[in-house]
């Protein structure tokens, strides 16, 4: 079944059309910042006014890849007008939802650049649970994954930073922030809230502060580490989580002095946390985000 809207992803892009033309319609430059293939292989034509065909390939994971077939058409117009690149895509393997599609690239110049948009839609297979599937999992990952990797293309064009290192620090990042909000959450439900340890209630005797403030504790903590994760793009909660580390750690050193050289304590943990929040903080200024492009065509192009 294909819908109605489709797929509509928009990104400007400081650059000339020259060079964005080329990161997306060479192949071999092509697949280095789109997530959504894996390999891109032209096949031979006879003339360049023949469709372009080609294979592509997406790995999907435990060594398993899906095949598939396009055909795209090439338009460039004049220095002031739109250049379009058509494509129909198909796929045979049974492990692909997509069957068949198509959709398009408008590359529309401005003042400060390009306008780099797509469109595309596609018809999938499964009949009831492939829509099903398409429409709560598959169609938004789609539609994430283009976005991304327009941001991708657009860090690569406008400050030459290669696509295989965004998505390095992208997941340098992704661990860190895990990290840092499972520790978090994990630290407020099981010791504070599920067991109330004897360790937390001794340690916020000795801070001068009542036992029954510990599942209050345990609440916020399991807020705070559920922020870290929702709120994703937020840089500053780094240096919130290394204040909160410091001034945990000064508690102790004050409060709790015996803790200090106990197997598991916390002066580890808060330094651990520390250094994470540092990874987090300078593996975030290299992100791409598909928040930076347009979602949905504007009024003039519907």
């Amino acid at each position: 079944m294909r819908t109605s809207s489709g797929i509509y992803v928009e990104i400007e892009i400081q650059d000339d059309l020259d060079h964005i033309w080329l990161l997306t319609q060479d192949p071999a430059l092509h697949e280095r910042w789109d997530l959504r293939f894996s390999r891109i292989h032209y096949l031979p034509r006879s003339s360049s006014a023949e469709p372009q065909q080609f294979l592509y390939q997406t790995r999907i994971g435990f060594g398993l890849n899906i095949v598939g077939t396009g055909e795209s058409i090439s338009q460039r117009a004049s220095a002031v007008g739109d250049t379009t690149s058509s494509l129909k895509f198909a796929s045979a393997d049974p492990k692909s939802l997509i069957c068949e599609g198509s959709g398009y690239w408008r590359y529309v110049p401005t003042r400060s650049g390009l306008r780099f948009l797509t469109w595309y839609d596609y018809k999938v297979r499964f009949g009831i649970a492939g829509r099903l599937a398409d429409r709560l999992v598959f169609r938004p990952l789609m539609g994430w994954a283009t976005a991304w990797s327009f941001d991708r293309v657009r860090i690569w064009a406008e400050t030459g930073r290669p696509p295989e290192s965004t998505l390095a620090f992208s997941l340098i990042h992704a661990v860190a922030r895990l990290s840092i909000g499972t520790i978090w959450i994990w630290h407020g439900l099981v010791p504070k809230l599920l067991y109330q340890h004897i360790d937390e209630r001794t340690m916020l005797a000795q801070a001068g502060m009542p036992v029954g403030l510990l599942p209050w504790i345990g609440g916020l903590e399991i807020l705070f580490g559920a922020l870290i994760l929702y709120r994703w793009s937020w840089r500053s909660i780094f240096f919130a989580n290394i204040a909160f580390m410091v001034l945990a750690t000064m508690a102790v050193i004050l409060n709790s002095p015996a803790y200090l050289t106990a197997a598991f304590n916390p002066v580890t943990l808060n330094f651990a946390m520390i250094a994470l929040s540092i990874v987090g903080w300078i593996s975030s200024a290299m992100l791409a985000s598909s928040r930076r492009c347009r979602r949905f065509a504007p009024r003039e192009q519907s």
